[in-house]
């Protein structure tokens, strides 16, 4: 009998046995799965949501709504989180942004370094004759011009090329002078005579030929005593001229000046020898390089200009007087100087600033001293150190969020005030959420007064939350862009609006729905009572 007991016995002890075993796997598995994260543990595996304070469009940091969206220029809404406080903090303006939202806004850095800064001048010119070979014809006789073997302005020169001829009674004078001397035999009269001939200018040819043919010429001919082209013709055949008479002026365009101006602010970057490039509309494929060979000592009273001079070949003629020109006046400084990216830079009305990248999320707008500029980068006179880092694109959005409580000043160690008001920040930040938050808040209410031509309204709103601010009767003004129209005294609405300067601005306005009327109205009977005196 017993060992029949025995026997049925066993496959219940199996069976107890067998669910003890898979309780105790169950149990461990379930721990495992569902028991709370440690110190000990890897905290990367734990499930850590952390949710967005407000979304705020990338291109626009006053566009702000309390859902994902879109923006006004169809970008995704980028969502921003409360501050972890683990970047370092320079005080007032100090900003965080987790890693997320620095990778959606494409943020990028730049070191601040020393270079040799690159001047670029851009400026305008005007192709013009070379002043050293210009010449002006004058007779030195007065006379009649018997012959013109020049036609028209623009006709080319060449060296010893008849120009005219002409009959003057002075000229005719002095050669039977020098004959009258030759007969008598007299050297110091042939040698006064001689030099009377050449001071009115008579060819030497004309006056070897008088010596041997001695008789007198009745038309002179006057050759050109230079290579060029016909500049000014004031004269025709049988024109009477007189010594003070410009009768024709001849320049040589093998080679031509180039004449820029340069801003009166710009003269300082420039040196003798700075190299110059210069571009012609007519030969856009083509650069001429030159280098300043003269800079005028004075300005242009009119226009406050300083004017550059430089020299170039033009012996293929393609340089022609008054021609219209583009000048890159390339000055390189020889001292290295702090400099950072040009686009790094933010310039407004009356200060000049960058984004300091404190690290680890952390942000800052600071004042800059600026220098010189190039191309690509702008000097740092004050402001910045060597091996800091600044923020070169998606500034401005950080800029934004810090310049609205930045004192602009870099954090001194011995500054103890600035520390002080850093943790003030800090506290006042735990109490309202964040810096950015503050500024802006959404709301429903009632209207009690419009002022549509002056964009003013005067809204009793809801208790705002995240502010711990109860109801109040808010006098608020409107966006630029946010119109009036349709709205009118007892309407309820819902609304959007920010701090700016001390001002309430509505920046999104829009009627309710009796639904959504009815939400608000059991919403603010379970509110604080007005208190507008803390608006």
């Amino acid at each position: 009998m017993s060992s029949n007991t025995e026997q049925n016995n066993k496959p219940i002890t199996i069976a107890v046995v067998s669910g003890m075993v898979i309780g105790v796997i169950l149990t461990f598995f379930a721990y495992s799965q569902f028991a709370p994260i440690t110190d000990g543990q890897d905290v990367s595996m734990a499930p850590a949501e952390q949710n967005p304070l407000y979304w705020v469009a990338p291109m626009d940091a006053n566009y702000r709504r309390d859902k994902p969206g879109k923006s006004p220029m169809g970008m995704d809404l980028v969502p921003v989180y409360a501050d972890d406080g683990s970047g370092p903090d320079e005080g007032v303006g100090t900003i965080r942004i987790s890693s997320n939202v620095i990778n959606n806004l494409g943020v990028r850095t730049a070191e601040v370094s020393y270079q040799r800064l690159t001047t670029e001048i851009n400026t305008v010119g005007y192709v013009t004759y070379n002043e050293d070979k210009f010449t002006y014809i004058h007779p030195r006789v007065a006379g009649w011009i018997e012959k013109l073997h020049v036609k028209a302005v623009g006709d080319p020169i060449k060296k010893g090329q008849a120009l005219y001829d002409i009959y003057s009674p002075e000229l005719v004078n002095a050669q039977e002078e020098l004959l009258l001397a030759l007969a008598r035999k007299n050297k110091s009269l042939i040698r006064a005579a001689e030099q009377r001939l050449s001071a009115l200018n008579l060819p030497k040819s004309d006056i070897a030929q008088l010596k041997q043919s001695r008789k007198p010429q009745q038309k002179i001919t006057f050759y050109a005593p230079q290579d060029g082209v016909v500049e000014t013709l004031a004269i025709r055949e049988g024109a009477y001229v007189q010594p003070e008479t410009m009768m024709l002026s001849i320049v040589d365009l093998s080679e031509v000046w180039l004449k820029a101006e340069v801003f009166e602010r710009q003269t300082a970057q420039l040196s003798m020898g700075d190299r110059v490039v210069m571009r012609l509309d007519y030969l856009p494929n083509k650069e001429f390089i030159g280098s300043i060979e003269h800079i005028h000592p004075m300005l242009n009273a009119n226009t406050r200009t300083a004017i550059v001079r430089l020299r170039f070949d033009n012996t293929t003629g393609e340089l022609k007087p008054n021609m219209f020109a583009q000048i890159t006046i390339q000055s390189r400084d020889s001292a290295s100087a702090l400099v950072i990216p040009k686009e790094a830079l933010i310039r407004t009305g009356h200060q000049d600033r960058v984004v300091l990248a404190l690290g680890q999320g952390s942000f800052k707008s600071v004042a800059v001293d600026v220098g010189r500029f190039d191309r690509d980068s702008v000097e740092i006179l004050a402001g910045l150190n060597e091996g800091e880092k600044v923020v070169s694109s998606a500034q401005f959005l950080l800029d934004s969020e810090s310049s609205k409580s930045s004192d602009f000043k870099r954090m001194n160690h011995d500054d103890m005030s600035n520390s002080m008001a850093g943790m003030a920040m800090s506290q006042a930040q735990e109490v309202a959420g964040s810096s950015a938050d503050v500024s802006w808040a959404s709301a429903t209410g009632t209207i009690n007064s419009l002022m549509p031509d002056h964009g003013m309204i005067n809204i009793s709103r809801s208790a705002i939350e995240k502010w711990r601010r109860p109801a109040a009767t808010v006098d608020f003004i409107t966006d630029d862009n946010v119109s009036l129209t349709g709205l009118s005294q007892g309407m309820s609405v819902k609304f959007s609006f920010e701090i700016r300067d001390g001002n309430f601005v509505i920046v999104e306005i829009s009627p309710l729905t009796d639904e959504e009327t009815s939400a608000a109205t059991s919403h603010d009977e379970a509110s604080a009572v007005d208190h507008s005196s803390h608006e």
